[in-house]
């Protein structure tokens, strides 16, 4: 742990050189892994990352420094490193560190350390067991990951303030094969939750049958045809295309520098009037939730888009400097090796009033996205390209067929004003996310909606 008179002395030399802010964020995480490759277990892995990082402002520099020394002489040499990057004529005394309470919205029932690794196989078997139930699946890769976190956080506002996450989450692929093509399906469902996870959100069975159907109904379609049309995109993942479309270049990251296609646009309209969005770090055990931000900052609901309106961006404490607005608890990083910054953490389109239903039947010929894969945007210009890992065509108003190898290519700030129907359902699913501070448990999230038209890559 991070003793608070330690933490002072640290914070203290790091102002020696005219800092006007310094801070400590010490961690100490045990990650553990189960690979199963087709019914064979074939790696356990457990490791565990300790260090600590120390980061001084001058105004608008910033400088990090991190260490896996954390006795206390390296972390005064870690301080006094950041300390010697930047100079000043003034000199700051920080406060006195007080503890911070705040309310833990992410309550934990049985550590993933105390479950042996033979009950955790049996869940990773049972998923396996219902792959092995589709002839056509060739292979299937089921992988179990579990991760407890404590971190310690101090500042030179006189913040002193602990947090523990942990994480569970079992990712199933399904490779089905004819003998000459592949196509894959995947799922892969958990929280910030022990491992009672699997007595309420992690059903191993149901996952693995949603992974073999869609890998064995892809490798039956025909390739999808190119072109600009209505496209229907489902619940749960659909939501990666909000995520990386709009909610990057709605992090203060790109904003602060004008490196984003909604820069400067707070209260102005950028998206229909039936989206409202939400970044929300406080939904109870969820993927992407904390009980504060890697920064100390108690997690919060943000409002991004109210009935099309731009309220709010998520804003990190160094980008709130520049940005002259406050934080909304949102800096996150992968791990003390990284410098924060600000990040997504359970971000989706809320839910609206139109019928599943009604939204196909009323769009002509179109696609219907059933679940999404990955893709890239980039924020300045808004940008996207999109893969598409189970979808299908529609024809006249009725789901034909299904289609393989489709893509959605567009434009963040089209795409929202073009949504014209928003379902009653919002629904969640969990991805990593990869920005400047590295690699965090994201979970995006929607309703079914519609986009009345968009750019299709096929064939």
């Amino acid at each position: 742990m991070l003793d608070k008179r330690i933490a002072q002395e640290v914070i203290d030399c790091a102002l020696t050189t005219g800092g006007d802010f310094a801070e400590i964020f010490y961690e100490d995480r045990v990650n553990n892994s189960v690979t199963m490759r087709s019914g064979k277990v074939e790696g356990v892995n457990s490791g565990r990352l300790h260090g600590a990082g120390v980061r001084v402002y001058l105004g608008f520099r910033g400088v990090y420094v991190y260490t896996n020394d954390t006795s206390r002489e390296g972390l005064l040499a870690c301080a006094r490193r950041a300390a010697g990057a930047l100079h000043a004529d003034s000199r700051l005394t920080a406060k006195p560190l007080a503890a911070h309470e705040y309310v833990n919205n992410n309550p934990i029932a049985i550590l993933p350390s105390q479950v042996k690794t033979a009950r955790k196989i049996e869940k990773m078997r049972a998923a396996q067991a219902v792959l092995s139930q589709y002839p056509e699946v060739v292979q299937g890769m089921v992988r179990y990951n579990d991760s407890e976190q404590r971190v310690w956080i101090a500042n030179s506002d006189g913040l002193y303030t602990t947090d523990t996450r942990v994480y569970t989450r079992m990712y199933i692929t399904a490779v089905a094969s004819n003998g000459t093509e592949n196509q894959t399906g995947s799922e892969g469902p958990g929280g910030l939750q022990g491992f009672e996870i699997f007595d309420s959100r992690i059903d191993p069975e149901a996952a693995a049958r949603k992974a073999a159907e869609r890998a064995v109904t892809m490798l039956h379609a025909p390739v999808c045809p190119a072109g600009v049309m209505p496209v229907v995109i489902d619940n749960g993942f659909g939501g990666v295309i909000f995520h990386e479309a709009c909610g990057h270049s709605l992090e203060a990251t790109s904003v602060a520098t004008g490196a984003s296609e909604f820069s400067g646009k707070l209260g102005q309209k950028i998206a229909a009037d039936c989206v409202t969005a939400l970044d929300d770090g406080t939904m109870p055990n969820e993927w992407g939730s904390e009980n504060i931000d890697d920064e100390g900052t108690p997690t919060t609901r943000l409002v991004l888009i109210e009935n099309g309106i731009l309220k709010n961006y998520m804003i990190d404490r160094l980008n709130s400097r520049r940005m002259q607005m406050p934080v909304t608890g949102s800096a996150r990083r992968q791990d003390y090796s990284f410098a924060p910054t600000s990040r997504m953490r359970n971000t989706f389109i809320a839910a609206g009033t139109d019928d599943n239903d009604a939204m196909i039947a009323t769009m002509g010929d179109g696609l219907y996205a059933a679940s999404m894969g990955g893709g890239s945007v980039n924020p300045a210009t808004g940008e996207f390209n999109f893969a598409v890992q189970e979808a299908y065509m529609v024809k006249d108003g009725k789901i034909d067929h299904p289609v393989r190898g489709a893509s959605l290519i567009g434009r963040g700030s089209e795409l929202l004003l073009r949504i014209d129907r928003v379902g009653t359902e919002m629904r969640m699913a969990q991805g990593m996310c990869g920005s400047l501070s590295g690699s965090v448990p994201t979970n995006v999230g929607q309703p079914r909606i519609r986009v009345s038209a968009i750019t299709v890559g096929g064939r």
